[in-house]
């Protein structure tokens, strides 16, 4: 299974607004999520299934990939990982999922799965982890297939 992380874009700072699931990407955070999807377009297989949070700034990211997202509760800024992990069948699924979301899930997703325990990792905005399990002698696997930020795409 492969799992893709992909954390909001840029958005306007809390104190701009009353509700944190209001804030709206920036013009650069605008432009981040297009660099980053255009890359994910050419690297997604097409039966990718695109999750995302609620917050908007998660549905503006993830719309500039231009596919179907389904909206996720268990997504939103107070999320857990355990909730990411039931919501993308982790490592069950048989399609590859993308998850548009906030830290600390994502950083913490990504270094339970990579290191074991979940720790404090920082994803930038903007950025993709791309993380595979495959099988092995009947132990499950995680491999760092690609870290991307949009300063390199």
């Amino acid at each position: 299974m492969d799992l893709i992380l992909w954390r909001h874009a840029e958005a306007l700072e809390l104190r701009e607004l009353r509700d944190d699931l209001d804030r709206a990407l920036t013009p650069k955070g605008e432009r981040q999520a297009h660099r980053v999807a255009s890359w994910l377009n050419r690297q997604l297989p097409a039966s990718t299934r695109v999750m995302a949070s609620p917050a908007r700034r998660a549905q503006q990211t993830a719309a500039a990939l231009d596919r179907k997202v389904k909206t996720v509760p268990a997504l939103a800024p107070d999320g857990t990982v355990e909730g990411l992990m039931h919501a993308v069948r982790w490592p069950d699924a048989r399609e590859p999922v993308l998850v548009v979301g906030h830290q600390p899930t994502l950083g913490l997703a990504a270094a339970y799965l990579l290191a074991g325990q979940a720790q404090a990792w920082t994803v930038r905005k903007g950025a993709v982890w791309w993380l595979r399990a495959r099988e092995r002698d009947g132990v499950v696997q995680v491999v760092l297939h690609a870290v991307v930020s949009p300063e390199l795409v």
